[in-house]
């Protein structure tokens, strides 16, 4: 982290999120040494987030700095591994003064301690453009036990760890277009399922977190693996403000394929033999198929979904 008038900033904000960790070297280095745990491999994964277009301009710094990472930790929790420390990069816009600079630090440092994170470095810059963050987090798995998304398998099962279209919803409720607190809680801070890392080890196949939309990051599992993907929407688990904004839509099918192709879920979809399927103790939304593509079914009618979700350009 460097930058003109920025090393004050930096002792004073980000220093503390250290936690005393020798491997930063109080960021007063240009690099962090990260000693290697036997029998362990380190999982990496990297995540940004822009004003505008992950949060809402105008959005409370503490809770943009939680999201951020949040979203890095929904992947570190696909993977199966356990949160280590983290690099974090900003670039400053003049809106975001002193006070709102030392508030996303106060974001770092809570999601930091409750998460079993430390800062490792990183930089810090001005810009005139928004706001923009991004984090590298590094996690812990035992040797060659990481879940990756290539390790489907046909006849094996499609399961979902929680309610979906959550984000899509949590969106238009922070937006203030339809009225429900929880789900815009839900979409500012998402839950990471850390709780799963073991079940996944053990029971899992492949598995991969639903940022781009449940059908879309399914497909990537499939196409990692070689496989093809069915779903059976109504098979898809809901929240209660879900169905509630199910029910007033007039076309069922077409509004479950927008819950499922709306991303931000932070659940995690995995595939499982069947024999291992019940160990993870999630929802069976799907199988695993012979080749390519995903096919999206609602009461045994075939659907047109699209694109799925978010396509990156």
């Amino acid at each position: 982290m460097s930058g003109p008038d920025e090393f004050e900033a930096i002792a004073r904000l980000f220093r503390p999120l250290t936690r005393g960790a020798p491997e930063a070297f109080g960021l007063l280095d240009d690099a962090a040494a990260i000693p290697a745990r036997p029998g362990q491999d380190l999982v990496i994964t990297k995540d940004a987030i822009l004003e505008g277009v992950h949060f809402p301009v105008g959005e409370a710094p503490d809770l943009v700095a939680r999201k951020l990472l949040r979203v890095n930790l929904s992947d570190l929790a696909a993977k199966g591994a356990e949160p280590y420390g983290y690099f974090l990069a900003v670039s400053w816009p003049a809106s975001w003064d002193g006070e709102a600079r030392a508030a996303f630090a106060r974001g770092l440092d809570e999601d930091g301690a409750a998460f079993g994170l430390t800062l490792l470095g990183g930089d810090t810059t001005s810009t005139p453009g928004p706001m923009t963050a991004s984090a590298t987090l590094l996690g812990w798995v035992p040797a060659g036990a990481m879940v990756r998304r290539g390790g489907a398998k046909p006849g094996d099962l499609v399961l979902v760890s929680g309610p979906i279209g959550d984000g899509l919803l949590g969106l238009a409720a922070a937006r203030g277009e339809i009225a429900d607190a929880e789900l815009a809680v839900r979409y500012r801070l998402p839950t990471p399922r850390l709780d799963l890392r073991e079940r996944l080890r053990a029971h899992a196949g492949a598995a991969a977190d639903v940022s781009d939309g449940l059908i879309a990051d399914a497909g990537h599992i499939g196409e990692a693996s070689g496989t093809g993907i069915s779903l059976r929407l109504e098979a898809m688990p809901l929240s209660a403000g879900a169905r509630r904004w199910l029910e007033a839509q007039p076309n069922r099918a077409a509004a479950l394929i927008r819950l499922a192709s709306g991303g931000d879920d932070y659940e995690v979809v995995c595939t499982a033999a069947p024999d291992h399927a019940h160990a993870l103790g999630l929802t069976v939304i799907g199988e695993v198929t012979e080749g390519a593509g995903v096919a999206v079914t609602f009461e045994g009618r075939a659907l047109d979904a699209g694109a799925g979700g978010w396509r990156h350009a």
